[in-house]
């Protein structure tokens, strides 16, 4: 079977050899549907046009246009998601001034800790050593241990340190934030700290004045008022180390205080001060030590403090579980 140019040519009607003068219908055909040039007629082959891919219709170009686009934005769509989750696991490096704030506040509570463990240490010895010598000389006079002027001493030592806690929760409100002049010192201690140390801290001297002339008077006083006040100025000192630790040192962290941020009971306390300086419930709680059972008398105070607890120890593991 020979195909003609015009059929090669993709002409519509291809001419078969000799058989092209026969009529179309009238080739004999097999089974398979191929022409038969000689045997017995068969059904007639019905021959269609060939498809010409010149004629197939084109899209239009902005159409094509518009689905590159949208290819191009469904692709830049999904490797945003990934891209972003690879730069927030990717390391932020600080810049430069916040590494110098870092190191500035670093400083500054190593300043702070060595002058609170350097003063705990001296007021502590000194204390020690007057208390030693004061029981010694008695001894050494009368001869026999005065038992009810230790005990008065050991009695005042503990009414001090209730004595400051009330005194500071007066004088916190009444002397510290309602007194002009008294706020004048006390309202850098609710600003921003700029360096190691801030104008509220002259009242830890003001408050050590008192403790140092009744530590003086009483061991130099060899009888029971002498040791009521010896022992009315221990106790004084004493709040003022347990103050220092636990207020500058755990609440507001001018330097680490080591074990006892874990401690349960100290959380609230220094959660409790929080409160007083998010000034919620018009600056109470005034006291320190005793500022959760201030809360108590407030409605809604106690369940405030315990949200806000609840909620520090969140935060504190979500950041265990970061690192």
């Amino acid at each position: 079977m020979a195909l003609s140019a015009t059929a090669l040519a993709g002409g519509c009607t291809p001419l078969l050899g000799r058989a092209a003068k026969r009529p179309v219908h009238s080739l004999p055909v097999s089974r398979l549907g191929f022409i038969k040039l000689g045997g017995a007629p068969c059904s007639p082959l019905t021959l269609l046009p060939p498809l010409c891919v010149s004629s197939l219709p084109s899209p239009p170009s902005e159409e094509l246009s518009r689905a590159r686009e949208q290819s191009t934005t469904m692709t830049a769509n999904a490797q945003q998601p990934q891209q972003q989750q690879q730069q927030a696991d990717a390391p932020q490096q600080p810049s430069a001034a916040v590494i110098e704030r870092r190191q500035r506040r670093q400083r500054e509570q190593q300043y702070y800790k060595l002058a609170a463990v350097a003063a705990s240490l001296m007021v502590s010895g000194l204390a020690i050593l007057a208390t030693y010598l004061r029981f010694y000389w008695h001894l050494r006079d009368a001869g026999e241990m005065p038992w009810g002027e230790l005990t008065a001493t050991i009695a005042l030592v503990a009414g001090g340190v209730f004595g400051m806690e009330m005194w500071a929760r007066y004088a916190h409100k009444s002397l510290w934030h309602d007194l002009p002049s008294g706020w004048a010192l006390h309202k850098s201690h609710h600003e921003p700290r700029t360096g190691p140390f801030e104008a509220n801290d002259i009242f830890a001297i003001i408050n050590g004045v008192p403790a140092m002339a009744l530590c003086a008077y009483g061991f130099l006083t060899p009888n029971m008022t002498g040791g009521l006040c010896f022992g009315a100025g221990l106790g004084i000192t004493l709040f003022g180390i347990m103050y220092m630790f636990v207020h500058d040192g755990l609440v507001h962290r001018r330097f680490p205080v080591g074990p006892i941020a874990e401690l349960p009971a100290l959380k609230r306390i220094a959660v409790a001060h929080q409160i007083h300086h998010g000034g919620k419930f018009d600056g109470a709680p005034w006291g320190l030590f005793l500022a959760v059972q201030e809360l108590d008398a407030i409605p809604g105070a106690r369940a405030e403090l315990e949200r806000l607890v609840q909620q520090s120890e969140q935060a504190k593991a979500a950041t265990e579980r970061q690192q």
